[in-house]
C-alpha cells in the first residue's frame, strides 16, 4: 500500500508539471509603457544620450554581458554607473516587463 502511495504521489507530481500553466510572462505591452516614461528620456529608440556606446541594442548588451532578461532586470533594478537604480521606484513585475520589453526591441534592432 505505501508503494503504491509513492507511485501516485509521483505520478499526481509529475502531472502537476507537466500541465501547469506557465509562469506569468512579462507584458510587454506594460513594459512599453514604462520604458516610455521611465526610460525614454535617455534610451530612445534604443540609444543612449548619456553614454553613446552603452546603448540598448542587442550587440551592445551582449558586449556587455546584459544580453539576458534577467541581466536587464538586474540592471534596471540595480542601476550602474550614470544608471539610476529602480528597484525603490519600480514593482519587480514593472522591472521584468520593462526588461522583457527592452529585451524583445533589442532583438527587433528597434524598429
Amino acid at each position: 500500500m505505501k508503494q503504491l502511495f509513492i507511485v501516485v504521489l509521483i505520478t499526481l507530481t509529475a502531472l502537476t508539471i507537466i500541465f501547469s500553466p506557465p509562469a506569468l510572462a512579462a507584458d510587454t505591452a506594460n513594459g512599453e509603457k514604462i520604458f516610455s516614461v521611465q526610460c525614454a528620456g535617455c534610451h530612445v529608440n534604443g540609444g543612449n544620450i548619456v553614454r553613446r556606446g552603452k546603448t540598448l541594442k542587442l550587440t551592445a548588451l551582449k558586449r556587455d554581458g546584459i544580453g539576458s532578461l534577467e541581466a536587464i532586470a538586474s540592471l534596471v533594478a540595480n542601476g550602474k554607473n550614470n544608471m539610476s537604480a529602480y528597484k525603490n521606484r519600480l514593482t519587480e513585475k514593472q522591472i521584468e516587463d520593462v526588461a522583457a520589453y527592452v529585451l524583445e526591441q533589442a532583438e527587433k534592432d528597434w524598429r
